[in-house]
């Protein structure tokens, strides 16, 4: 059994862009699960970081390496970048021997490849800095109001909604069997509390999580 800790970083900036979503990521991390992991494995936790800033400030990411390391899990991420791009940061982990690392959209990259592409993110970064700035000249000149605390809730309440669609695909397999066997909500909840299974904000299961859940994939839901 392959244990494995899943981070996916967001920032008010990248949110919008196809690819490095909250939702993108999640898709990512689980087609690289089902189709490259090789073994029966499990999630034992899912780290999100929703940043604004610069990437030194990651305490997620440093709560999900931690953990990985305790519990000899492998760190999956969706994409290299989410990581870090630095190329220092990158090659610190590579040499971590107590720590080991996979990139979802790179399942086959060897280490020498990811330090290849941990370089070119690395000018990305200064890319994307500029082109940030560049943008946020014209909205201002164009008289668009910056950081508005509505634009920012509207932001959290995605990656909230998200984060809670890509927890209900993680747990999909689990929940599958015992929908067709008609299990009441009060007895998948009990089931999952029996299995060590988590919620989504590490909690007891009730028959309502359970319910909500299983809207969020779109099932048709059993009795109480």
């Amino acid at each position: 059994m392959i244990k494995y800790i899943t981070y996916i970083r967001v920032s008010t900036q990248e949110q919008g862009r196809s690819g490095l979503g909250l939702e993108a990521q999640t898709r990512d991390i689980d087609t690289y699960l089902q189709n490259f992991s090789g073994q029966p494995y499990m999630v034992i936790k899912e780290f999100v970081e929703v940043l604004s800033g610069s990437d030194d400030s990651r305490p997620e990411l440093f709560k999900a390496v931690n953990l990985a390391r305790k519990e000899k899990a492998v760190l999956l991420v969706a994409k290299l970048d989410r990581l870090s791009r630095k190329v220092s940061y990158i090659a610190t982990l590579m040499d971590d021997k107590t720590v080991r690392f996979r990139v979802a959209n790179l399942p086959q990259a060897d280490n020498f490849q990811l330090h290849i592409y941990a370089a070119l993110a690395e000018q990305e970064r200064a890319f994307i800095s500029q082109r940030t700035k560049a943008a946020l000249a014209v909205a201002k000149s164009n008289g668009v109001k910056l950081g508005g605390l509505r634009a920012n809730t509207a932001l959290l309440n995605q990656v909230r909604s998200d984060k809670a669609l890509g927890f209900a695909r993680s747990i999909k397999k689990l929940l599958v069997p015992m929908v067709k066997q008609k299990m009441s909500l009060g007895g998948i909840a009990t089931a999952l509390n029996e299995a060590g299974r988590p919620t989504v904000r590490g909690g007891k299961w009730t028959s309502t999580q359970v319910s909500r859940v299983l809207e969020r994939l779109e099932f048709n839901k059993p009795i109480l």
